[in-house]
């Protein structure tokens, strides 16, 4: 599985002009099930991300991670994180799971999350969504459990 991960201030992200989900203080996470991808692989995934030491310290540095903050995650579903651009100028998303499994691991994932201890909100799967978001530093980190 790939995932961006980005710390926020804050994110929200809509359908249709609704709101579906929204974080405070926390991280937005970006994910994407590819080939191959099964709940292993999710639930690695989600153990790393809320053990990712991205937040700052009494002192300033980056020494704390989601769960020793109590923030929040925001799930949003992206298949093309996926995206293969060796070839040409369109992008080809072969590469990423097909759909069905592909939400079937996003929602693990999420609940992964959860089960970790995670306060987690989700987008909706496969849906034009618009995400806003107050990025805090910026820090955005790449994941793929397949690096």
């Amino acid at each position: 599985m790939r995932a961006l991960v980005q710390r926020v201030l804050s994110a929200r992200v809509e359908v249709e002009g609704a709101t579906l989900g929204a974080t405070g203080p926390g991280v937005l996470i970006l994910v994407c099930a590819m080939q191959g991808d099964g709940a292993a692989q999710a639930e690695a995934l989600a153990a790393k991300i809320l053990k990712l030491r991205i937040f700052r310290d009494a002192g300033g540095k980056m020494n704390l991670a989601l769960k020793d903050t109590g923030g929040s995650a925001l799930v949003v579903s992206q298949f093309t994180l996926a995206a293969d651009t060796r070839s040409g100028n369109r992008p080809g998303f072969s590469a990423a799971a097909p759909p069905d499994q592909g939400e079937r691991l996003y929602l693990h994932f999420a609940q992964s999350l959860r089960q970790l201890g995670a306060d987690v909100e989700t987008g909706r799967f496969g849906a034009e969504m618009a995400v806003h978001l107050v990025n805090d530093g910026p820090v955005t980190i790449w994941l793929d459990t397949e690096a």
